[in-house]
């Protein structure tokens, strides 16, 4: 914004001084009467007029002022022609560090500008004009402005000076101070802030002031501290009642269920009596109580043969408005009186501690034995419940249920073995569980066999009633099998629950040579099967292999194209970022230096270090702090778009960081930047061969795209990446960027933003983007290299370049282009898309013309008038320019006035009459500033207006 405080006010209200036939006058304008500072001394020769003001102090802060002019210049057509008249005057500044008071040297003062009228005033009337210039690099304490007049017929009415600011504001309860607005060559200037009182920030919040005046690009985020909320641009305390636990941008919130807030600027709500809070509970959450004990406990006992038992129950009836309700479960054995715990031998399923469902089954148990099973509920807050009662010296509430069994059934036999065999007899034991205990009954066990033979008609069982766990058959016939039976007998001597049957087989009387028959026939036996599952797997794949395995075992078919996979189509964006990205950790990323601000933060330079690699230079793209969720996918929509690239002509997607705080997204780092600005910085440094290669690679990485079915949409030089190796990398696959600075850098629509000077007819005219849009822009990205940098269609708004383009009018050939280059450009421009060339064949044609160097030699005709787009052969209102330093300063060359004025050439006649060599003994040094003049004087010697071909 424009600063008028502070302001080195002295304006023409101003008491001016050192007037050389300036005068004061009286004017009247719509019936109001003013004055102004008037010279008109048209008819005298050799007139040098100086009107100066008086000191100014300048801000210290400030090196770049600007000046407000009204002035009035009258037609020189009014007088007679043969009066020497001027229709223009000069602007000079002299810096000073004190006020020489009416002191007044000529030599003092240097040039800024020759100011020339767009309202000429005829003699009957008066049109006032308005112009502002810029003074800049100011450094000493003050300064004078002076105005000379050579012969023209001027009053000169206000004077208004002035610098630009960026005015003090809070912006995110962060404050920023009132900061003068940098020059033209330092776009931005961080200035830092401090949060407000009671605010608080995890990084010093910084943001940029413009040339302009306006702050953009905010980074730190200010965020009210816990207890206060944010209220317009402060932080309030929370009222009492209510709370707020952590820095953010959100309202205090009313305490929660059974809790209380008793005073103003709470952080959280203390427990009520009786309540209390999980330590894993959020402090924002209600407070809770103990469960009550839970209900019905039931021991069901019809496994008990087994030695199992079920043990289920209800929910309790108050549970404590909490829903992570577990229970556990306690076994006591009791004998003679006592009871004592039942160690680990007992076994729960699934657990006995722990427990969500309402029931457990409980086994190992030992016979003739009382147990007490006790259940307790419990809650999240049961521990802290009874950490806090102690302190309190008033126990818990008791939440369980108890009950008793009496376990009287026999244990269950758990394993039948032999101990020795013969012919005739067989030795067995067997295993019981649980163990009988100390002092236990004795335990009785029936045992059952028989001769296993195929007649089930008469079937012969013995029976044993034994006392102890193992026993010895004789009297058995030799080689035969017989199954024994085994179970435990319950204290009234019925049979038990559990058994278990065996087989086992008496002894031949040859046994040796039966063992080995029976080895001999085994392993022919496995081999047979061997053999038969071998052809069976061989034949059963062959006869599944079909047309898909047939494909699939190709190498090629194994390797299908490649296609881009639009991240917009997943529902989820963050899962496009993980398929496409990698995750990198931001211990991995060191930032060194700030080289741009983006859209949505800062740029950085800075160096990955991932073990077991080299350190990469890398740029980091970060994401300011306070985004939305939609910036935040916005921001990753181009890592999901660039990590499925990999070609040396598009830029490397190094990783993403998504999984912490501060989202980033890393690329490899390029050396030289834009393309466009490195152009313009080069100037006519670059051979065409050279250029061309830079184009190859460009055409290169588009042949890839291309392929993979993606449409840049936005391909510029600007988007184009340079590295120190002049290799030449595609860039910028974001969607939702702001394509250009400037307001006429893009054509809005209904469907977004188009770069109106880089698309094609159709994309702009019915938003049909394909591959043959691409090549259009690819076009004018030539034109771009070959210009070193000029912008396309030069000054022509969008509204003109869209009228001129479907009018058939194509950008000329720009200097020293060669003649194959400029006609691939007109392919590339073709109006039917389907006519013009595709990538690959760009690719082609770029290459065989670096093999051949020779045909880059012819050029393409050149017409500097319209090729480098002079501003005008002549002065602003058509007449012949009046001075050098107007020349030089419409064709933007203005830094080489004073080598013009040293070399003695002063008027326009001996320009004209300068030829290259004069031009570079002068000290114009730069090849594209040589050619510049040079064919700015060629332009001159044509009158024929440059602009004609533009007036569409």
């Amino acid at each position: 914004m424009l600063s008028l405080s502070d302001i080195f006010v002295a304006a023409f209200i101003l008491i001016c001084v050192v007037l050389f036939q300036w005068e004061v006058v009286q004017k009247t304008l719509n019936g109001s009467q003013f004055y102004a500072y008037s010279v008109c001394n048209v008819g005298e020769p050799e007139q040098d007029n100086w009107l100066r003001t008086t000191f100014i102090q300048r801000r210290p802060s400030a090196s770049r002022i600007f000046v407000e002019l009204q002035f009035i210049v009258r037609d020189c057509n009014s007088f007679d022609a043969s009066v020497p008249c001027k229709e223009t005057f000069n602007l000079f500044t002299s810096e000073s560090d004190a006020d020489v008071g009416t002191t007044f040297r000529k030599g003092q003062f240097k040039k800024v500008v020759t100011i020339a009228p767009d309202e000429i005033t005829s003699k009957n009337g008066m049109r006032i004009n308005t112009e502002t210039k810029v003074v800049d690099n100011l450094s000493r304490k003050g300064f004078y402005l002076a105005f000379q007049d050579i012969g023209a017929c001027v009053a000169l009415l206000s004077v208004k000076v002035y610098y630009k600011a960026c005015t003090a504001t809070v912006e995110s309860l962060a404050r920023f101070p009132e900061t003068v607005a940098g020059s033209e060559n330092q776009a931005l200037r961080e200035v830092k802030g401090e949060c407000v009182e009671n605010a608080q920030s995890e990084e010093v919040p910084r943001i940029y002031c413009t040339a302009d005046g306006e702050w953009v690009v905010q980074v730190g985020h200010c965020q009210c501290k816990p207890g206060y909320e944010k209220v317009g641009d402060t932080c309030q305390e929370c009222q009492p009642g209510f709370f707020k636990a952590a820095s953010s941008d959100g309202k205090c919130e009313p305490c929660p269920a059974n809790t209380q807030g008793l005073e103003a600027g709470a952080a959280f709500c203390p427990c009520m009596d009786g309540f209390y809070q999980a330590p894993t509970d959020p402090i924002t959450g209600p407070c809770s109580g103990l469960p009550t004990a839970p209900r019905d406990l039931v021991a069901t006992t019809t496994q008990l043969s087994a030695g199992k038992l079920l043990l289920s129950w209800s929910p309790p009836d108050d549970t404590g408005g909490r829903s992570d309700i577990t229970y556990s479960v306690e076994c006591q054995s009791c004998e003679g009186g006592a009871c004592r715990p039942c160690g680990e031998k007992i076994r729960y399923e699934p657990a006995s501690a722990g427990l969500t469902l309402t029931r457990v089954t409980v086994s190992e148990l030992d016979a003739h034995l009382n147990y007490t099973f006790i259940v307790e509920a419990h809650s999240g807050v049961s521990m802290f419940a009874g950490q806090a009662s102690a302190r309190a010296h008033k126990p818990p509430s008791t939440s369980a249920l108890t009950t008793s069994l009496h376990y009287t059934d026999p244990p269950k036999i758990t394993s039948m073995t032999v101990i020795e065999k013969s012919v005739t007899s067989l030795s067995l034991s067997w295993d019981v569980s649980p163990r009988p205990r100390l002092h236990a009954p004795p335990i009785r066990y029936e045992l059952t066999y028989r001769k296993k033979d195929d007649n089930l008609d008469v079937t012969t069982y013995t029976v044993l009633i034994l006392e102890k766990s193992s026993v010895q058959i004789s009297e058995l016939a030799p080689g035969t099998a017989y199954l024994f039976r085994v179970q435990a007998l319950s204290s009234d001597g019925s049979p038990g629950g559990s058994s278990i049957e065996e087989q086992y087989e008496t002894l031949h009387e040859s046994t040796s040579a039966s063992i080995l028959a029976a080895a001999v026939g085994g392993a022919v036996i496995g081999i047979l099967i061997c053999s038969f599952v071998s052809l069976f797997r061989k034949r059963n794949s062959h006869s599944r292999q079909g047309a898909e395995d047939n494909y699939f075992s190709s190498p090629e078919q194994l390797k299908p194209l490649k296609t881009y996979v639009d991240p917009h189509t997943y529902e989820d964006p963050n899962v496009a970022v993980l398929k496409f990205a990698t995750e990198i950790h931001p211990s991995h990323i060191t930032k060194q230096k700030v080289i741009g601000a983006g859209e949505f933060g800062e740029v950085y330079r800075g160096i990955l270090k991932v073990p077991g690699r080299k350190d990469v230079a890398v740029a980091i793209k970060t994401l300011k702090p306070g985004y939305t969720e939609k910036q935040r996918q916005d921001f990753l929509s181009e890592a999901s778009i660039m990590g499925q690239f990999t070609h040396q002509n598009i830029i490397r997607l190094e990783g993403v960081v998504t999984k912490f705080k501060h989202a980033m997204i890393v690329t490899e780092y390029m050396e030289n930047g834009a393309l466009d600005r490195y152009l313009k910085d080069h100037d006519g440094e670059f051979s065409s061969f050279q250029l061309v290669g830079m184009l190859r690679g460009i055409a290169a990485g588009m042949k890839y795209l291309s392929d993979m079915s993606y449409v840049h949409r936005d391909l510029a030089a600007r988007n184009i990446l340079v590295n120190n190796n002049l290799e030449c990398k595609v860039s910028d696959f974001g969607l939702s960027r702001v394509l250009e600075d400037d307001p006429e850098g893009t054509y809005t629509t209904s469907g977004g933003k188009i770069p109106i000077r880089w698309t094609a007819p159709e994309a702009i005219a019915y938003r049909k983007f394909t591959s043959a849009s691409d090549v259009w822009s690819f076009g004018i990205v030539m034109w771009e290299v070959m210009a070193f940098g000029e912008r396309p269609y030069w000054d022509m708004s969008n509204h003109e370049v869209m009228k001129a383009i479907n009018e058939a009018f194509r950008l000329p050939a720009p200097m020293d282009c060669p003649s194959a280059v400029y006609q691939l450009m007109l392919q590339c421009w073709l109006q039917d898309r389907s006519k013009r060339p595709r990538f690959g064949d760009i690719v082609s044609l770029l290459d065989k013309l670096l093999r051949s160097p020779d045909s880059l030699k012819t050029i393409a005709d050149f017409d500097p008038r319209v090729s480098i787009r002079l501003p005008s052969t002549s002065g602003s209102d058509g007449s012949p320019f009046r001075s050098v330093s107007e020349w030089l300063e419409s064709i933007k060359m203005s830094q080489y006035s004073e080598n013009f004025t040293c070399a003695g050439i002063i008027n326009m006649d001996q320009v004209l009459q300068m030829k290259n060599e004069d031009i570079k003994n002068i000290g114009v040094r730069l090849p594209g500033h040589l050619k510049r003049i040079a064919y700015s004087i060629l332009g001159l010697k044509d009158q024929t207006s440059t602009l004609s071909v533009f007036a569409v």
